[in-house]
Order: structure tokens, then sequence, then C-alpha cells
């Protein structure tokens, strides 16, 4: 069994629902990286997706665009992001770390080196936002025969059909993308969000996520009610881009602490 589904039985049996905070590895400095990952974590964060920094993003907003542009200003590669997660598993070896990211990285690494490097890293899920499921039932065999979770979108228009192949090689969870759009919009309708997620539970037993519009703890809270887990990326990113000079920690183990207590109550 996963360290994902683990922790996700875990919460199910404590009444509890899953906080999944994003930050783009290398944004604002690579040497941070690691320390906000822990910050999350000492904020209440129980699974933490580290986004790999892609130039062409296809379903990131302006917010995370702009972390991106950023951390490959700097250097940052998809094997930094892998050195990264071997750096934070050498003080927390329980938290699961999923990497989040698009096909090209992936590609030019080769997905079966890739697999192996990241499971050796410490990675538990991968995300890979442009390969759809019908198309990836290899990639997913692979993922899972190292150990790691192949995680997969689904949005609300996605089709029968496709909710159905998702189920069929998905593990870990289901991110189901809240609205039509890019990551940050504001248009959140929680309502939709209800009504849609009973139909994926209908195909499949895998926990569902709640991404894309979330921002503030009374919208987590309120996607929390039907979703088994939240995750919050652009917001985060902005507290990060406002901080003041030495308080981007602090500042984010506040924001996630804000958004735990508010999925508590």
């Amino acid at each position: 069994m996963s360290k994902i589904t683990t922790l996700f039985q875990e919460l199910k049996t404590s009444g509890k629902k899953g906080l999944i905070p994003f930050i783009t590895a290398g944004d604002p400095d690579p040497k941070l990286t690691v320390e906000l990952m822990h910050a999350m974590v000492r904020g209440g964060a129980n699974i933490i997706e580290l986004g790999v920094p892609f130039s062409d993003p296809m379903a990131d907003g302006p917010v995370i665009q702009r972390s991106s542009e950023r951390a490959l200003a700097l250097g940052v590669t998809l094997h930094g992001c892998l050195d990264m997660v071997k750096e934070f598993r050498k003080n927390d070896a329980n938290t699961p770390v999923v990497l989040m990211g698009y096909a090209n990285p992936v590609e030019q690494m080769g997905a079966e080196r890739f697999a192996i490097e990241a499971k050796a890293a410490g990675v538990d899920g991968v995300l890979i936002v442009d390969y759809p499921p019908e198309e990836c039932v290899d990639f997913a065999a692979r993922m899972r025969i190292a150990g790691v979770d192949p995680i997969f979108l689904l949005a609300p228009t996605s089709s029968p059909l496709r909710i159905k192949e998702a189920a069929k090689i998905a593990s870990g969870y289901i991110y189901y993308v809240s609205m039509r759009g890019v990551t940050g919009a504001s248009h959140l309708n929680t309502q939709d969000v209800a009504s849609i997620i009973p139909k994926i539970r209908e195909e499949t037993p895998i926990p569902i996520a709640v991404g894309f519009g979330i921002n503030d703890a009374e919208s987590a809270r309120t996607v929390s009610k039907t979703a088994d887990a939240v995750v919050i990326g652009s917001r985060i990113i902005r507290i990060l881009e406002d901080a003041a000079p030495g308080q981007a920690v602090q500042s984010l183990e506040n924001f996630i602490r804000e958004i735990r207590v508010a999925l508590d109550s």
C-alpha cells in the first residue's frame, strides 16, 4: 500500500480532510525550497505538491507561470527538483511528496529512468498535467512498478469515458480541477463541485482532491465538505511573492495553519 493511500485511510478514520499545498521548486530561491516544504508540514499539510518548473505551461495561470519563470532563471531542473526531495527526506520520511509538472522534462529523461529516480529520491506520486489517462496505461504501470502513484486530472469538461479511463489507472488520488480555465482563477462554483464529485465516486473509490480557485479558509472548508482533500497553489505563490525579506517561511507556515484550522473546524 502506498504512502498516499495509507494517509487517506488515516484521514478518513480520523474524520479529517487532506490539505495539499503546492509550491514551485526553486521559487523564490532554490536554497529555500526544502525549508518551505518543512514549514508547510509544521502548519498542517498532509501532502506536498512540488511543481517542476516548465517554460510553456498550459494549465497554470500567470501567478504560477511567474514562479516557473523565476525558478528556470535560477537554473532549476527536474534533476534539481529530485535533489530537493532527497534533501527534504533527510528530516521527513513520512509526508508524501507529489511531483507536478509537464511531459517534456519527463520525456527528455525517459519515463523508465524517471520512475526509478523519482522513487529513489523519495517521491510518492507524480501528476503530469499533459498526460491524458487514456494514453498513459504504460506510464501508469511503470510508475506503480516503481512504487510511485500515478495521479491524473479530471475537470468539469471530462466526459464519462474520460472519468472511467482515469479511474482505471490512477492511484493515490484523483485531482479534480474545480473550474474551466487556469490556476488562480477566482470563479469557483462550489455547487458545481458538489454535484460532480459524486459522479466520479461512482466510478472509483480513489480519494478526490480538489484544486484551482481555492484561495482562503472559507473556500477550502466549503469544498472539503464533498472532497477528500483540497489543493492550494496560486494563493501560496502570491504569499511568497508578497512576503517581506526573510519572512517567506513564516508567512507560508501561518497561512497553512489557518487553512488547517478551517478544515478541522
